[in-house]
């Protein structure tokens, strides 16, 4: 059998990123793409495993997710393949073109590398349920944003949007609004390694930290949460990066809750427009919310159907977990 690796961070090791019963690394089951890549591999006789199992050295096959530090040496260029899922705010590195050569074939939902030559276009993918049983009479609460608290210096960057909309909902809307995520009840030192050193001393973090009076926690399950809502805050990391859309929006699907979403700028393409509310279209946080509170019944079933249908057709494929791994193993394999 010929072997093939996946190189990933060492929390991933050991195979770990293809267990789907890792109830931490599986949360909301977002590593069943790469369960299903391992599945479809061995389907062909090639046994993929990460690279601490199949070293880098002895597979035939090396698929690197994200850009590795260590760039694969040059007599290693026709069997090295890079799949890249971080923006540029998270990872520049990723999109540092130079290194892009040091590579055979590159697997990115960014639309614009996309060449079908040396580029291919994959997707954040998943596993969508059969069906979704969400109806405007069922839903116990009105709006909420699951997040975790970063900040990044880039001019594309919606963390900061993201805070403006929490704080907005806390002045005017407070009994509407509820907030969960990570870091949002401690303060984050940033800049030089010693100064991020102070974020180990959890209460001078506590003491620092902003007041959130919306914030209710952390979650083991923003699908079991965000079932409880009509609405969500859901804005991706950046905007107008053509392609760029996460698992954010659709997290908000399976659960039967309308996404506000703000984030790639052709998402129309990707998305039919009445599966989401587009926060571009309203002036100010007032406006959105006039037309949320005064949504009908009707009107909000009718999103959860159009939602339904999307999921259920054709157009939902470039987002199926199935679709993503049947590419990278076509293209690499085909050679």
């Amino acid at each position: 059998m010929k072997k093939a690796c996946l190189v990933v961070d060492s929390f991933y090791d050991k195979n770990k990123i293809f267990d789907l019963n890792d109830k931490i690394r599986n949360r909301d089951n977002c590593l069943y793409q790469f369960h299903m890549l391992k599945d479809k591999f061995s389907e062909h006789g090639i046994d993929l495993s990460t690279s601490d199992i199949n070293s880098i050295k002895e597979s035939d096959i090396v698929i690197y997710n994200e850009m590795p530090k260590c760039l694969p040496k040059c007599e290693d260029k026709e069997k090295s393949h890079l799949i890249l899922f971080e923006s540029e705010l998270i990872r520049p590195d990723n999109w540092d073109k130079n290194k892009f050569n040091r590579f055979n074939k590159i697997f990115t939902w960014n639309d614009e590398l996309v060449d079908n030559h040396k580029f291919f276009k994959i997707n954040f993918c998943y596993n969508p349920p059969k069906e979704i049983n969400a109806k405007f009479a069922a839903k116990e609460k009105f709006c909420t944003l699951i997040s975790g608290n970063k900040k990044v210096n880039h001019p594309w960057e919606l963390y900061s949007k993201r805070i403006e909309a929490i704080r907005w909902f806390e002045k005017n809307n407070p009994d509407q609004f509820d907030l969960y995520g990570v870091g949002w009840d401690k303060y984050r030192f940033h800049g030089p390694k010693l100064i991020r050193a102070l974020n180990r001393f959890q209460f001078l973090t506590s003491v620092l930290s902003e007041s959130y009076p919306s914030y209710k926690g952390k979650v083991d399950s923003k699908k079991a949460i965000l079932e409880k809502y009509k609405f969500a805050i859901c804005f991706e990391n950046a905007q107008s990066i053509p392609g760029y859309v996460t698992e954010k929006i659709f997290d908000c699907f399976f659960a039967g809750c309308i996404p506000i979403y703000w984030g790639a700028s052709n998402i129309k393409d990707h998305v039919p427009q009445d599966c989401f509310i587009d926060f571009r279209e309203f002036e100010s946080y007032e406006n959105l919310y006039q037309y949320l509170s005064e949504m009908s019944e009707n009107e909000f079933d009718q999103r959860i159907d159009s939602i339904q249908k999307f999921l259920s057709s054709s157009s939902f494929d470039q987002f199926k977990a199935e679709t993503f791994a049947q590419t990278i193993l076509d293209k690499i394999i085909e050679q």
